[in-house]
């Protein structure tokens, strides 16, 4: 997936998890698509630093952070395994659980963690993977999304 490129939707999620949303309901709101899965020792050092974006985003930049469950293996597949570690880290924002990769697949995404940004036009800004990207995102996040709002 390639800068600029559009938000694709989220259809094909085998469960939704703290709230389902479509893209209708986040046009003109900057969303943050974070890419996960259970047995991912990064994805889960970076999930305290996750928890406080929606609020601390959300309120400045309008930013709405979308969590995918992606299964690396069968062990991944199991529900009540993501349902906990959501509430291990206490997450509130919507996380799909994406057991048929159909999300992971509109995505063109391979990587856990993986962090797509896209503006209120719902263009991709910016791309980030591995254990270094949760740092880059925060400083993309206040470069392409801009100064705070009044």
């Amino acid at each position: 997936m390639g800068l600029r490129a559009k938000l694709p939707g989220f259809e094909g999620a085998s469960e939704w998890i703290n709230g389902q949303v479509n893209k209708e309901e986040l046009k003109g709101k900057p969303v943050l698509v974070h890419f996960w899965a259970v047995s991912c020792y990064m994805c889960k050092e970076g999930m305290p630093q996750l928890k406080e974006w929606p609020q601390k985003y959300g309120e400045l930049y309008g930013l709405q952070v979308v969590g995918v469950h992606m299964p690396r293996s069968e062990k991944d597949t199991d529900v009540e395994a993501v349902k906990a570690v959501i509430a291990q880290y206490g997450l509130e924002y919507p996380v799909l659980v994406d057991n048929a990769h159909s999300v992971t697949d509109a995505f063109e995404n391979e990587y856990v963690p993986a962090f797509y940004l896209f503006d209120g036009e719902h263009q991709l800004r910016f791309f980030g993977a591995g254990e270094k990207a949760i740092g880059m995102v925060e400083q993309r996040i206040h470069k392409v999304l801009g100064p705070k709002r009044a």
